[in-house]
């Protein structure tokens, strides 16, 4: 049996990635990913782009039953969170399911660490004095528009016909 290296970034599911190849006829200049969907057992094809958008690959910490989703991949329930990892989406390092609960706090304690990191790393990036001055230009281009497209908008419903009295609309 083929072991996954991929799943989908929405839908999940076991994925291996079988070969790149260059495009030809319609396809030319682009390159190819040729993969391997393990639950249908069917082999397929997409752009490289498409794949780094849309897959992502497998962790050594993720779980084998869900495939780092997180949810019920067995019963199909996406309610459900998954019965290897209890939801976490995550296992121990060595890729076995957590036996216990002290086990399950080490697991989330290593999810609570990364994400520590990548929060510390963002921060690190939004103190440059570049990165605030382009957040405050923005900010200010998104709101400008928006609030005069908002009072217009606003002032057209209330111009517009309506159930109240001689067709206006109750306002007040």
């Amino acid at each position: 049996m083929t072991k996954p290296t991929h799943t989908h970034r929405q839908d999940g599911g076991r994925y291996a990635k079988a070969s790149e190849h260059t495009g030809t006829g319609a396809l030319e200049g682009q390159r190819l990913v040729i993969y391997h969907d393990l639950d249908k057992d069917v082999t397929s094809a997409t752009t490289l782009d498409d794949w780094r958008q849309q897959w992502r690959p497998l962790e050594t910490d993720d779980c084998p039953i869900c495939m780092g989703t997180g949810r019920d991949s067995i019963k199909g329930n996406k309610r459900q969170p998954c019965g290897g990892c209890y939801g976490l989406g995550k296992v121990r390092k060595d890729g076995e399911t957590p036996q216990d609960m002290w086990e399950l706090g080490e697991v989330a304690t290593g999810i609570i660490q990364r994400q520590q990191r990548v929060i510390e790393q963002r921060d690190q990036v939004l103190a440059f004095p570049e990165v605030q001055e382009a957040l405050q230009a923005r900010k200010k281009r998104q709101q400008q528009p928006s609030n005069d497209s908002v009072v217009r908008q606003e002032q057209e419903w209330r111009k517009g016909r309506g159930h109240g009295p001689g067709g206006q609309r109750y306002t007040g």
